[in-house]
C-alpha cells in the first residue's frame, strides 16, 4: 500500500473529534485508507442493499449494532441517519467514521446534525508527492497527466484507455442518477466532454450552454453535479485587483487529469504531447498538486488566479503565511525568459520581490535568475517551504 499523506491527519483528529467524515471521488482509496487506520472498528458499507434497508427502516436499531463505534461507508445513501448519530455521539464516548463519494448531500446534512462534532477531510487521487520514490513514480509529467492518480489503475496495471471510460460510465450511472434526475444521460455525457475541452479556461456559462444545446440554468445545475461528485473544481479570481481586475468568473479544472484526458479522446502519451490542451492539462496537474498538498494536511486550499483588464494573467496565486505567492505554469521543458512577462507585470503593480516570482515549468531543474525562480515540475513541494 502506498502511504497516503492524509493518514497522519486522520490519526490526529481521531483523538479530537467524536466523528470523522472523509469524502472524495469514487475509487480514490478511502475504504483502503480507513481500514488500515481503524483496525479496531467494524466496517459497514451502505452500498450493500441489506445494510442500507436496515439503516433506512430502523436507524436506531441499525446503529445499536455498533455500540463501540464503526466505519460507515457510502453514507450519502442514507443521509437521514446523521440526526440519529448526533444523539449517540452526544451521549456516548465513541468514535464514528463516515465516508462517501459525494459532497453536498453530506455537507447539507452534516451542517444540520453534526456541526462542531465532526472533522471533515477530503481524499483525492494520488498526488505526485505520494508517488515519489515508489515503483509508480512517472519519469515525465506527460505520463503523470495521462495516467492520473486513481489507485486501482496503478495497483492493477490497468491502461488508462481501459480504466477511465469504465470509471466515467460508472460515475454517470451511479452518482449522477442519485444527485439529480437527469433524463437524457447522453446529453450529460456530451456536456462532460465539452467541459473537458474547457480545462484551464475562464468559465463562460452561456457559451458552454449554447454549445451543449441546453439552457444556462441547466448548465449551472449540471456543473453543480460535477462539483458535488468531485469531477470538476473551480479556481476563483483573486479579490486583489489593483483597480485592474477583469473577470468574476472562475476557471474550470478537473480533480484528475486522467479523467480529462479520457474525455478529450487522448489515447496515448504521444497524442498528449501534441494536443491543443497540453498546456491546460499541465496547468491543471500543477494546480491540483498544491490543492492536494493542503487537503492532505487537513487545511483549506487558498488558491486563486488573477486576470487584469488588459489580459495579463497569473495562473496561480497562493495565500500562504499572510503573503501572496504568484506562480506561472508553463508546460515547456526549456527555460524561456518570456515565461516571466506576466509575473513582471504583477511585480510592477504589487511591488513583489523578485525572489518570490516563480515559474513552474515542464523541465526538471530549478534555477534562480534575475527575473525570478524556475521550479521543475517535480519540485513544487519545496515552493511553500
Amino acid at each position: 500500500m502506498i502511504n497516503r499523506h492524509l493518514s497522519a491527519k486522520i490519526v490526529t483528529l481521531r483523538k479530537q473529534f467524536p466523528v470523522l467524515t472523509l469524502t472524495g471521488p469514487r475509487q480514490t482509496g478511502k475504504t483502503t485508507l480507513l481500514k488500515s487506520i481503524y483496525t479496531d472498528l467494524p466496517y459497514v458499507t451502505l452500498e450493500d442493499i441489506d445494510n442500507r434497508s436496515q439503516a433506512i427502516e430502523d436507524p436506531r436499531g441499525f446503529l445499536g449494532n455498533f455500540p463501540d463505534g464503526m466505519v460507515l461507508d457510502e453514507v450519502q445513501y442514507t443521509p437521514d441517519i446523521f440526526s440519529y448519530l448526533q444523539s449517540i455521539v452526544d451521549s456516548k464516548d465513541i468514535h464514528v467514521v463516515l465516508s462517501g463519494s459525494q459532497n453536498f448531500l453530506l455537507s447539507e446534512k452534516i451542517n444540520q446534525s453534526l456541526a462542531g462534532r465532526t472533522a471533515i477531510l477530503k481524499l483525492l487521487p494520488f498526488s505526485f508527492d505520494e508517488l515519489k520514490k515508489t515503483t509508480y513514480e512517472p519519469t515525465n509529467w506527460e505520463t503523470q497527466v495521462f495516467n492520473g492518480g486513481y489507485p486501482r489503475l496503478h495497483a492493477k496495471g490497468i491502461h488508462p484507455t481501459d480504466f477511465y471510460p469504465a470509471y466515467i460510465n460508472t460515475y454517470i450511472e451511479k452518482d449522477v442518477r442519485q444527485l439529480k434526475n437527469i433524463e437524457n444521460l447522453h446529453s450529460f455525457s456530451q456536456f462532460l466532454k465539452l467541459c473537458a475541452g474547457r480545462t484551464g479556461q475562464v468559465l463562460n456559462i452561456h457559451a458552454l450552454a449554447s454549445d451543449s444545446g441546453i439552457s444556462p440554468n441547466t448548465a449551472k445545475a449540471w456543473l453543480s453535479v460535477l462539483e458535488a461528485s468531485y469531477i470538476v473544481h473551480f479556481l476563483q479570481p483573486h479579490h486583489k485587483n489593483f483597480n485592474k481586475r477583469l473577470v468574476k468568473s472562475p476557471k474550470l479544472y478537473f480533480y484528475d487529469t486522467g479523467v480529462a484526458c479520457s474525455l478529450l479522446g487522448i489515447e496515448s502519451i504521444s497524442q498528449l504531447t501534441t494536443h491543443y490542451l497540453k498546456g491546460g492539462l499541465f496547468e491543471n496537474f500543477i494546480i491540483n498538486e498544491f490543492i492536494k498538498r493542503r487537503l492532505n494536511a487537513g487545511k483549506t486550499p487558498h488558491v486563486f488566479y488573477w486576470l487584469s483588464k488588459d489580459r495579463k494573467e497569473i495562473d496561480l496565486l497562493i495565500e500562504h503565511d499572510s503573503q501572496l505567492v504568484p506562480i506561472e505554469i508553463k508546460s515547456g521543458k526549456t527555460r524561456n525568459s518570456s515565461y516571466f512577462s506576466n509575473l513582471q507585470y504583477w511585480q510592477h503593480l504589487s511591488n513583489e520581490a523578485v525572489d518570490n516570482l516563480i515559474v513552474v515549468y515542464g523541465g526538471d531543474d530549478d534555477l534562480k535568475t534575475q527575473l525570478g525562480n524556475y521550479v521543475g515540475w517535480r519540485n513544487t513541494d519545496a515552493i511553500l517551504k
